[in-house]
Parts: structure tokens; C-alpha cells; sequence
């Protein structure tokens, strides 16, 4: 019976890297970059979203805060 001789730890490690690089080029070439007036509609819907939901965001902390406040004095 012929003994199957395991590669050696080094080289199986290399292989598996030259192969992911592989992969990972093939699949790069794959990706369509956005234009730049893409760019920057991305960009202004980003900010003016994030704007929108820190309004929101504050806008609900600070009714909580008035509420709280209000149930306190009417406690205490």
C-alpha cells in the first residue's frame, strides 16, 4: 500500500495564498467603479440623510428629557 506524503505546510500555505490572490484579482476586475457625479450624489444623500436622522435623533432625546423632567415635578 503506497503511503500518500502530505505537502509540506509551507508550500500548502503558499499555494492557498497565490490562489486567493487569484481569485481576488479575477473578481476585481469584475467591479464597476461609479463615475464622479455619482460620487458626489452619493455623498450629498449621505450627509443630508445623516443630518436628518441626528435632527430626528435629538429631536426625540429632548422630548424624552422634557417628559422625564415633567413626571418629576409632578412627583416631587
Amino acid at each position: 500500500m503506497a503511503e500518500v506524503k502530505k505537502e509540506n505546510w509551507f508550500k500548502r500555505t503558499w499555494n492557498g495564498l497565490t490562489k486567493w490572490f487569484r481569485g481576488m484579482k479575477s473578481e476585481l476586475k469584475k467591479v464597476v467603479w461609479p463615475t464622479w457625479p455619482q460620487v458626489l450624489n452619493n455623498t450629498v444623500v449621505v450627509i443630508v440623510v445623516s443630518i436628518i436622522f441626528a435632527i430626528v435623533i435629538g429631536l426625540i432625546d429632548y422630548l424624552a428629557y422634557e417628559g422625564i423632567k415633567a413626571l418629576l415635578a409632578a412627583i416631587g
